[in-house]
């Protein structure tokens, strides 16, 4: 069985994952730490080993992790998967969880659903998220949204109004272009460049009536959808509303290296729960913000999701011991009191009643963002097909040849949906 994410991470060569059954892998449990790896930043992980800390403490169990950048993260944990030695807990993303469920590289969790897993008080739909096939292989970790996050201060000195809740696309293209003509600080630009950011795209795309994937795994847009989305940012990018290609190629999926956090850009854009990371790192007050409307009357294109879930190996050592540490991450009061909104609205009604008298300012900011989206936020997409990773990543390639106008917008469109096809086909 081949396991397929993306030909980047793969350029190693993939290997067949030998799958063992699941309900014996606590048999070949072994005395050493649970291993836990997963996405994001330092503040992230600051608070992630508190809370392991915390564990061992109670529990005496050690729990061993490491962090990565996004892009990292999935190149790392594709070969561990491959080789047969991914971690004992992984953070999954709603974009792969179907990709690594079908394929028997994260392990079902339903045996464990009562006793260790007390999440009977999740929203429900926080559960469904992480189902495949009618079976729970993720457990959510926070409910967020899509958002814009603002350097306040730029805006401010620049004399520009800062976006909100009715902004349009052509008010806020217009708006990082006089930004950008203020020649601030030196001279930053309005915003990082969005063209790549397929969440950015997604939003978009549903605004149009449209949605990233079909019920039945197919493609919801078309090539038209595409190059028009490259043509709007090609012509912010003439604008100087956004920052160049050489400066967006910095990013590499992590907040320290964002435009934003670089100080070169007054917006960027990411999930509502980043705001914390992207403040920690950034020495002016962050705030965020929905993404552009199409027009003053139309709905918003966000939708409320799981944020990320932790999921078990199965090559597990100990799946059972995995599951209670799960557990404690996200029902645990004092676990929720550290990891506050990090990750997301946690999503035991418990933990959220716990912690909210005592969130901070941004938390608290975070929090009313994901339930104050109103109009703005639509129903939950269906979940994306096996090897959406993949296509995600030949997104973000083909916006950047033609940032760096290597190809048209309308030609990107064809190829990016040619090769998306493609990549869905190898998947069936």
């Amino acid at each position: 069985m081949t396991f397929h994410i993306n030909r980047r991470h793969f350029l190693a060569g993939s290997s067949a994952i030998a799958v063992g059954a699941f309900a014996n892998a606590a048999a070949r449990a072994a005395a050493s730490p649970l291993r836990l790896e997963f996405w994001g930043s330092q503040p992230r992980a600051d608070l992630t080993y508190k809370v392991t800390a915390l564990y061992k403490q109670a529990t005496g169990a050690d729990i061993q992790g490491q962090f990565f950048g996004w892009g990292d993260y999935w190149t790392k944990l594709a070969t561990e998967v491959a080789g047969g030695s991914a971690p004992d807990v992984l953070q999954m993303d709603y974009s792969y969880i179907v990709e690594y469920a079908t394929r028997k590289a994260i392990a079902p969790l339903d045996d464990y659903v009562g006793s260790p897993l007390s999440i009977a008080d999740f929203d429900q739909d926080q559960i469904d998220s992480g189902k495949v096939g009618g079976k729970l292989y993720g457990v959510s970790l926070g409910s967020n949204s899509t958002a814009m996050l603002i350097n306040t201060a730029m805006w401010k000195e620049a004399g520009i109004d800062v976006p909100d809740r009715t902004t349009t696309w052509d008010e806020f293209a217009d708006r990082i272009k006089r930004l950008t003509q203020a020649k601030i600080r030196g001279g930053i630009h309005g915003s990082s460049d969005g063209s790549g950011v397929q969440a950015l795209f997604e939003n978009w795309v549903r605004q149009r009536g449209k949605q990233m994937f079909t019920p039945d795994g197919k493609l919801g847009y078309d090539a038209t959808d595409v190059a028009d989305w490259f043509t709007l940012w090609a012509g912010i990018r003439a604008d100087g509303g956004c920052v160049d290609p050489s400066e967006q190629a910095l990013y590499t999926g992590t907040i320290e290296t964002d435009p934003f956090s670089r100080g070169k850009s007054a917006a960027s854009f990411n999930n509502s729960n980043q705001l914390l990371g992207y403040q920690q790192v950034n020495k002016d007050p962050v705030i965020i913000s929905n993404f552009p409307r199409l027009g003053k009357d139309g709905k918003g294109g966000h939708y409320r999701k799981a944020s990320m879930f932790f999921s078990v190996s199965p090559h597990a050592k100990d799946p059972k011991a995995a599951a209670e540490f799960i557990n404690y991450f996200v029902t645990n009061v004092d676990a929720g009191k550290i990891l506050g909104v990090e990750r997301g609205v946690p999503a035991s009604s418990g933990v959220r009643t716990a912690i909210a008298p005592a969130l901070d300012p941004l938390s608290r900011m975070a929090l009313t963002y994901v339930g104050g989206l109103g109009d703005l936020a639509g129903p939950l997409p269906p979940a994306p097909p096996r090897n959406a990773g993949e296509i995600g990543q030949s997104f973000t390639t083909m916006s950047q040849q033609v940032a760096f106008e290597q190809i048209t917008p309308k030609d990107a469109g064809e190829a990016f949906i040619k090769d998306a096809i493609n990549i869905l086909g190898r998947a069936t």
